[in-house]
């Protein structure tokens, strides 16, 4: 993937060192016809779309942060608990750490591109904030770590993750590549386009009403995280950021993501029942629904009877 450090304000926390402690678990939860490129489209197009379908019906999901990244046993990554520091955290990614320069750049250009499609529908877009952890940290849904993968906390609108999730994915799931990181970070930020839009907090009411229907309607919740970094990932092939076997990359780290994929390496059976993030095949198909169209109406993941 072509790309370069941003500059100008930064879109990164930086609290790696830090540590975090105290505040007990997370809440559960959970990442052109209308041309969306760098220009055009529109977001109240979705509000119309999916918010009016969930009036009718509702959707669900966790009670604190949403995920899509959630990989049971994987290791802390600092090996023993963190203590809070306390200070300010830096804000952007510091000179010469090209993991974080490389994560800055996608959450900032993401938001870049939701902030236009916002734009020009008139609506108001408040960015979110990409926190880096190391092994533990306090967040506005609770405390998270390291051991369960990147997440969105839609609390205090800030997505949380320890870079060394990325060694994880290439490695334990066979999903390298810098286009496979940005997947999972366009993934987050579209959490919170979920959240600006208020279909999070309708998913978390709806499946609080109606409990039995939490784990489809999360799942549904994910899936449109998905084609939401699809849109992304379209913008920026059609700004020519993406070289060859990019596109296949985010592909690969979708599936690598599948709830099935995940239960079969970590327990050994495939428990459909439990899924609250879709399947390989599912996580896959939205990405590239999202990625082919270029339609933001195809992200309409709660109208269709079957994801």
């Amino acid at each position: 993937m072509k790309w370069r450090p941003r500059k100008g304000g930064s879109d990164v926390e930086d609290r790696r060192g830090q540590g975090g402690g105290g505040f007990g678990g997370m809440g559960g939860g959970g990442g052109l016809p209308i041309p969306m490129g760098r220009k055009g489209g529109s977001a109240g197009i979705l509000i119309l779309v999916v918010v009016g379908f969930l009036i009718l019906r509702g959707c669900g999901g966790g009670d604190g942060g949403g995920g899509g990244f959630s990989f049971p046993g994987l290791p802390d990554q600092t090996g023993v608990p963190a203590q809070e520091t306390g200070g300010q955290a830096p804000e952007g990614a510091p000179q010469g750490d090209e993991q974080a320069q490389f994560a800055e750049f996608v959450v900032g250009d993401a938001q870049d591109f939701w902030q236009q499609q916002f734009d020009s529908s008139g609506d108001r877009f408040k960015r979110a904030k990409l926190v880096l952890f190391t092994g533990a940290v306090n967040t506005g849904c609770g405390q998270g770590s390291a051991a369960t993968g990147p997440f969105y906390c839609p609390l205090d609108q800030k997505a949380y993750i320890d870079l060394g999730f990325f060694n994880e994915l290439s490695s334990r799931f066979q999903a390298p590549g810098d286009f496979a990181q940005a997947y999972v970070l366009a993934h987050e930020i579209g959490h919170h386009v979920q959240q600006q839009l208020g279909i999070e907090q309708r998913v978390r009411d709806q499946s609080q009403s109606n409990p039995d229907d939490a784990n489809e309607l999360s799942v549904r919740l994910e899936l449109q995280a998905d084609c939401f970094a699809g849109l992304w990932g379209r913008s920026a092939y059609q700004a020519g950021a993406l070289e060859d076997g990019d596109l296949d990359e985010g592909i690969v780290a979708a599936e690598a993501v599948g709830d099935d994929r995940i239960q079969e390496q970590t327990q050994g059976r495939i428990d459909p029942e439990s899924w609250t993030h879709g399947s390989s095949e599912q996580r896959q198909k939205w990405f590239r629904a999202g990625f082919d169209s270029g339609d933001i109406n195809a992200c309409d993941t709660f109208s269709v009877d079957e994801v």
